[in-house]
């Protein structure tokens, strides 16, 4: 009666075609895992590496099978086995692209997360991409992302990237330039310095297939890392610290930008870096460390022979910065339409200057009449300084209590807020448990904004650094 009910003769093939259904739910079951776990154990599309490996391991506890059901999960979890498996049985599927994202499996190896985290497998990765590769896989396979900066257009994320530049994986990285891997994509060479150990790195390098173009963005990239033994190797194999890069600087200019230490600024000048080049705008990395304060750049330069050739509002600039007072005094003399220059950019000197604990800096911008509470405006997201933030949230931020102590003197706003709805308390705070700056910190800061009015009511305790919770629990909220 039922199997007649749903148009069927006889029961058997009703109940085949019950069988039926019930199969196909299941391989849409596993389809659908399948899918889940790729998404999930490999390198997300923004961020790569972003992530861990929780979601995809409780997709294969639920789901074990998924670890064998086709040759991208099995080359994600670096199973040889059943990747061999998989190569006997089709050999096209060493290329065939599939998954929910359409990689081939090489691809979904390199750009695997267990190839990241899961270091107990490190050696099976590069034993699965060698049968991927003997099999007939392109060790310059990748996919194609689009992306927006500095304009839209097509990015290769070749799997040389997701070995070197997000796994930081030696012995795959090193299979894939044997094997032909050309590393002169966008990605590899900008993302592969993310790190102090430069293992990776000089496996590249010493490859010898590293272009101009690849050994300059290195050496400029070593200088946000601020890694003296990567800019270091980046010159010994040939990058060039006067080449303009394509974000119209040379690493000297970044150098300067980017408060790299005396050391790294020497390491560049030993290898005939030039402060004198402008860079896009114009501006040369002398300018540059004046408007930054960076007296001991400016004196260093000086001591290598480099004449320091500053005019206008840049000389005088520079003589506050180097607390050059009868400079100062006789530049305003030739032309007192300089000050009102001076203070007009104010807010974004001050700043600077508190940035790099240039005390005597700080003291003569102030005295010539640049307000302590003067905002700067455009702020500088490589330090994570919000947009309108004073010279007192920059200070506090970057652990200088010092100049946070001579800004308070002189009336900075205690409480004032950043961009970003912070004050140069929590900054302070913020810089002693989470920043860059751990290494120097010290309870002074936060001891003078307390004991000058600021309040602790944004603060959560415990902080994680004992000496600055006392002295929080001592005030009151106000």
């Amino acid at each position: 009666m039922i199997a007649r009910e749903h148009g069927f003769e006889s029961w058997p093939k009703f109940a085949k075609h019950i069988e039926t259904l019930r199969m196909n739910r299941a391989a849409a079951s596993l389809d659908d895992a399948a899918s889940a776990f790729l998404e999930a154990a490999c390198a997300p599309r923004h961020g790569h590496s972003l992530g861990g490996l929780d979601e995809a391991e409780i997709i294969l506890a639920r789901h074990p099978h998924v670890a064998t059901s086709s040759i991208y999960t099995a080359a994600v979890l670096a199973n040889e086995a059943a990747v061999r498996a998989f190569l006997g049985r089709d050999p096209g599927s060493a290329t065939a692209k599939g998954g929910p994202r359409g990689w081939d499996a090489l691809t979904h190896l390199c750009f695997s997360r267990y190839l990241r985290l899961d270091h107990a497998r490190s050696d099976a990765f590069v034993r699965t991409a060698r049968a991927l590769l003997d099999a007939g896989a392109s060790a310059n396979t990748g996919w194609v992302q689009t992306i927006d900066h500095p304009n839209p257009r097509p990015v290769l994320e070749a799997a040389i990237y997701g070995a070197a530049g997000i796994a930081q994986h030696s012995g795959l990285t090193r299979l894939l330039l044997e094997r032909g891997a050309d590393p002169n994509d966008e990605e590899t060479p900008y993302h592969v310095i993310e790190t102090r150990d430069n293992t990776v790195l000089q496996i590249l390098l010493d490859s010898g297939k590293m272009n101009a173009r690849s050994l300059n963005t290195v050496l400029l990239r070593k200088c946000d890392w601020h890694d003296p033994e990567g800019v270091r190797l980046a010159l010994e194999h040939g990058a060039d610290p006067n080449e303009m890069t394509v974000w119209g600087v040379t690493a000297l200019h970044q150098a300067v930008r980017r408060d790299n230490s005396l050391q790294m600024i020497g390491i560049l000048l030993d290898h005939d870096g030039d402060p004198t080049v402008p860079n896009r705008e114009g501006v040369s990395a002398i300018q540059i460390a004046a408007r930054r304060g960076r007296a001991d750049a400016l004196d260093l330069f000086e001591k290598r022979g480099i004449s320091i050739n500053l005019d206008g509002l840049d000389a005088l600039i520079g003589a506050c910065a180097r607390d050059r007072k009868e400079t100062v005094r006789s530049l305003l003399a030739a032309e007192p339409s300089l000050k009102s220059a001076l203070i007009a950019h104010g807010g974004a000197l001050l700043a600077q200057f508190a940035g790099v604990g240039n005390l005597r800096g700080v003291r003569n911008l102030l005295d010539l009449g640049v307000s302590a509470s003067a905002l700067y405006r455009e702020g500088d997201g490589y330090f994570g300084i919000a947009r309108n933030s004073t010279a007192l949230h920059v200070a506090a931020w970057r652990a200088w209590p010092e100049v946070v102590k001579e800004l308070i003197a002189r009336g900075a706003p205690v409480n004032a807020t950043d961009g970003q709805g912070r004050t140069a308390l929590q900054l302070a705070v913020k810089a002693c448990v989470d920043s860059y700056w751990t290494e120097r910190r010290s309870p002074d800061s936060v001891r003078a904004l307390l004991e000058a009015g600021a309040s602790p009511a944004a603060i959560e305790l415990p902080t994680g650094y004992d000496e600055i919770d006392k002295l929080l629990r001592q005030r009151p909220l106000r």
